[in-house]
């Protein structure tokens, strides 16, 4: 049976890729491979590999996906190679242009997949919205954010593993998160 490969960094888990993932699911068994793995603690990447495996998983909850974690190389030219070892092969599904490309260089078949409100998913806006809510301390009013770019379960993962504060450590020092 065909293998579905669905990649990202996933700082956090957003509504984006809920609709990606939910897309993948709709057409066979799929991989989610967790990128930059290695990485956490930092604006940019907030939630270690196995945080973010967490969150997926609490997503999923009765579906099944096969999750890994992938080490970045910062390399794209050999990134393919290297992702492929872990995630084995299949058919990547996307909505990012930039992987699209890599992996058709690399001969692989794409699943494409079209998202509304993009700009609205991208992770760094994802990320400024969550460093802006970790100064806020109603958690009611934190939910109701959250609740319009986050599946429930990941609003509720974050809050439980105090992942708002955690984010606010790590980025009170900084104007712009990436």
């Amino acid at each position: 049976m065909q293998m579905y490969v669905v990649l990202g960094r996933f700082q956090p888990f957003h509504n984006g890729h809920a609709y990606l993932v939910e897309s993948a699911l709709a057409l066979g068994p799929i991989t989610i491979a967790i990128g930059s793995s290695q990485e956490s603690w930092t604006p940019e990447d907030p939630w270690s590999g196995d945080e973010r495996e967490a969150m997926i998983r609490a997503w999923l909850g009765e579906r099944e996906a096969n999750i890994v974690q992938i080490e970045d190389i910062c390399d794209p030219p050999n990134w393919v190679e290297h992702a492929k070892k872990t995630h084995g092969e299949g058919i990547i599904v996307t909505s990012d242009q930039e992987t699209k490309n890599l992996y058709e260089k690399a001969g692989w078949a794409v699943n494409w997949v079209d998202l509304t409100q993009r700009d609205s998913f991208e992770g760094w806006r994802v990320r400024s919205t969550l460093k802006m809510l970790s100064t806020v301390v109603e958690e009611d009013a934190q939910k109701e954010v959250m609740s319009m770019i986050l599946p429930d379960e990941i609003t509720d993962w974050l809050l439980l593993n105090d992942g708002l504060y955690r984010f606010y450590e790590i980025s009170k020092n900084i104007n712009n998160v990436g």
